[in-house]
């Protein structure tokens, strides 16, 4: 099942149940309830989860948003921050959403597990690629001063990150809600790919921890030279439990409707398989008549 994130019109409605209808009418009967999501809203979607007009697939953290936050932002507090408070605020605010998820009926939450304190060069490659300057030696140099940086610093933070899964991951069970870690779009966010497949062998034992693959943050790196997305894809899979899935237009717009970009799902999605969650997760300013007309084309070459 093909499930509709709530990051494309939460922020349009003051009712969950008129958020819910919105997107029953654009043709999705399941929903991911994202980060941003107003508290005011929970009460309608908890009601149209009781009244059987939604399935509620999984959470994106933290939800709802923090009521001292007055915009939609998933990286307010950082397992990975320097600050204890915000620390312990991340994890309180994860906590929250695992019962949410569980109240819902969820089968997971999607956790974003920090980020290292550096200059954020990747915007600058973006920059650059936008220039067409992507094959300069400005562009090499930027790249490589990157990656030597983030290495320099990343243990720390990664230890931080591990700490906090490892505590998310106890309360996880005890819900029995699954926690997906999120592939992110900059290459200053952790973890990166070698750290993510040390973490995901770290909680191999565990089927409460698992992947979860954006196909746009992970494009983003590719058209960056970052990675390869094929092959990353096809060496994550075994962990995989989940996609958010939106295109790319180069080099770094994303969330666009499936089919308007770069993406060649074509290629990507036999590394997806079977029985794993897929959420489409736009940006608000997609308009819903290429929403409505880009879904019957996915699920003809994909399935519902």
């Amino acid at each position: 099942m093909i499930a509709f994130s709530t990051c494309w019109n939460s922020n349009r409605h003051t009712d969950g149940l008129s958020a819910i209808d919105e997107i029953r009418r654009i043709g999705f009967n399941a929903i991911e309830v994202s980060h941003g999501l107003k508290v005011s809203l929970l009460p309608g979607i908890q009601q149209a989860v009781k009244d059987q007009k939604i399935r509620v697939t999984g959470v994106h953290n933290f939800c709802p948003s923090p009521v001292e936050v007055m915009i939609d932002a998933p990286d307010c507090y950082e397992f990975t921050s320097h600050r204890p408070f915000d620390r312990k605020r991340a994890l309180d605010l994860t906590m929250t959403t695992l019962e949410n998820a569980a109240s819902l009926g969820a089968e997971y939450v999607v956790v974003h597990m920090g980020s290292v304190p550096m200059k954020r060069l990747s915007l600058r490659l973006e920059q650059l690629q936008v220039q067409g300057r992507g094959s300069t030696r400005k562009y090499v140099k930027t790249k490589l001063a990157l990656i030597r940086k983030r290495q320099s610093m990343a243990s720390r933070y990664l230890d931080r990150a591990t700490e906090a899964l490892s505590i998310i991951a106890q309360r996880a069970a005890e819900l029995g809600v699954i926690v997906g870690v999120e592939s992110r779009s900059a290459y200053e966010d952790l973890p990166n790919e070698e750290e993510m497949l040390s973490l995901m062998e770290q909680f191999s034992s565990s089927k409460w921890v698992g992947y979860w693959h954006d196909f746009g943050h992970v494009q983003r790196k590719h058209n960056l030279g970052l990675l390869d997305h094929e092959q990353w894809l096809s060496k994550i899979a075994p962990h995989l439990i989940g996609c958010h899935l939106h295109d790319v237009q180069w080099p770094a717009r994303d969330h666009r409707v499936p089919f308007s970009g770069l993406i060649d799902y074509e290629k990507l999605m036999p590394y997806v398989g079977d029985k794993k969650h897929l959420v489409w997760e736009l940006s608000p300013s997609c308009k819903k008549s290429h929403i409505k007309k880009a879904l019957p084309e996915w699920i003809s070459r994909f399935g519902s």
